[in-house]
């Protein structure tokens, strides 16, 4: 199929190299590792914070500005207007561009000489991942057919766990041989290469290649760009959608929660060394979450076939399983029985991510697709990143005078089950109105 490439010089006709499954693949992997990256340097924090806290002498509360609100109200606040650009530009020189950034602003967090250039770093490092999703998740669904996304989208949230993985195994590592200076310097660096190869291999996919039917005759008709305010009001019309906003957002103060501060709670209840933790870390939530991501988006797919209300059913009953496991992972008192425990919930808490991103994207029009990511990301960052470690820390400090080294346990348990809980209702709420919703949606059309 000789077609003009989205992106490119529109006078040259050339081969699409997205008619080949092996180019799709090719570049869902590199999108991927893009977010692997992405999730490195974010999460490497995690594992380094207490030692950053012991040098700069500082609170959990600071700690949670730096890996929660102060990160997030920037990635947030960027993260909008680059979706824009992304609905009307090259979103593959976006993703490139933004990984270059926060890549060299992680290597900055290792020169912060003072809490205060630790957090302008840290902050860089949000300005320049808000680039990656939005784009990323508008060329999956390009490239990819609908039957096909919820997977796609969970191989692609893959990078979240492996992300993990090697940031708890390298910072965990790299801390106890060099410190945490060149932990953070070592694991940025490689991001810059990365963006490099991925702006000279990649191509713009065309927009709408995958769609059909109505969607391809939206597409067609103009490509004109949706306004802000109509893509809020077109989702927000749909109570699915309402539902899966609050969902996603209580969840993620679940999963950013464990995230941010597992490590810390591991070391102070139960004396573990980052070494030690990044291993086991890296193990349970790297490979179970991974594993838990990727067959989230897949079985999401297959259930969905059957009744399509299964690709929210299915992140509402993880989530409800893995309740009693959260539950006992804070109250045990032996490390090894905690470490076990723990296994179960963070392998499934992320299995939400495919199917909501999927379900979004089934919802939204082609042109409407990077902003509707950016709309369910800002409530995800703003709630889950933004004020679940920040609300989670000053538990922990306000409980410290009277429970000691249990303050962070009990702000653990109370955050988290909290969030996982309210999380796997406001699914199964959402999954009630969805079939209606979808038919609605395929009849929608940007021109009326």
């Amino acid at each position: 199929m000789n077609i003009p490439l989205s992106g490119e010089n529109p006078s040259l006709s050339v081969i699409n190299p997205y008619d080949t499954p092996r180019y799709r693949s090719y570049v869902l992997a590199m999108l991927t590792l893009t977010y692997v990256f992405n999730f490195v340097d974010r999460q490497i924090i995690a594992i380094l914070q207490d030692p950053i806290k012991l040098e700069f002498g500082l609170s959990d509360t600071q700690l949670g500005l730096l890996n929660g609100l102060a990160f997030a109200a920037f990635y947030v606040g960027f993260g909008l207007p680059i979706a824009r650009w992304a609905d009307a530009g090259v979103r593959r020189n976006i993703v490139a561009l933004a990984l270059a950034v926060w890549s060299l602003m992680t290597v900055f967090c290792g020169m912060a000489q003072n809490y205060t250039q630790l957090l302008l770093a840290r902050i860089g490092v949000g300005v320049g991942e808000a680039g990656c999703s939005p784009p990323a998740h508008s060329m999956i669904s390009d490239i990819f057919p609908p039957a096909q996304r919820a997977t796609a989208m969970g191989t692609y949230s893959l990078g979240v766990n492996f992300g993990i993985l090697i940031g708890f195994i390298a910072g965990g590592w790299l801390n106890e041989v060099y410190g945490w200076r060149v932990a953070l310097m070592a694991v940025g660096a490689p991001g810059i290469i990365l963006a490099v190869w991925l702006r000279l291999t990649v191509r713009e996919p065309l927009r709408g290649f995958s769609d059909t039917g109505s969607q391809k005759a939206i597409i067609a008709s103009g490509e004109k760009l949706v306004p802000l305010a109509q893509v809020f009001e077109y989702l927000w019309s749909f109570k699915s959608a309402r539902w899966l906003v609050f969902a996603c957002a209580l969840t993620s103060v679940g999963g950013y929660g464990l995230a941010n501060w597992m490590p810390s709670f591991l070391i102070r209840s139960h004396g573990m060394g980052t070494a030690e933790l990044g291993v086991w870390l890296a193990l349970i939530a790297g490979v179970g979450g991974g594993l838990g991501t990727f067959f989230g988006g897949y079985l999401a797919d297959v259930l969905s076939k059957r009744d399509g209300r299964w690709v929210l059913w299915l992140p509402a009953l993880s989530l409800a399983l893995a309740l009693p496991f959260l539950f006992l992972t804070f109250v045990l008192s032996e490390k090894l029985s905690t470490l076990l425990i723990y296994i179960f919930p963070a392998s499934v808490i992320s299995i939400y991510l495919g199917p909501s991103l999927a379900t979004i994207h089934r919802l939204a029009p082609n042109r409407m697709r990077a902003m509707a990511s950016a709309l369910l990301f800002l409530v995800i960052n703003i709630i889950g990143l933004g004020v679940g470690p920040v609300a989670i820390g000053i538990l922990s400090d306000i409980l410290q005078p009277t429970l000691q080294e249990q303050a962070l346990r009990t702000a653990l348990l109370v955050m988290v089950c909290g969030g996982v809980l309210a999380g796997a209702l406001c699914f199964f709420f959402g999954a009630k109105h969805l079939i209606s919703d979808q038919i609605r949606a395929s009849q929608y059309n940007l021109g009326e």
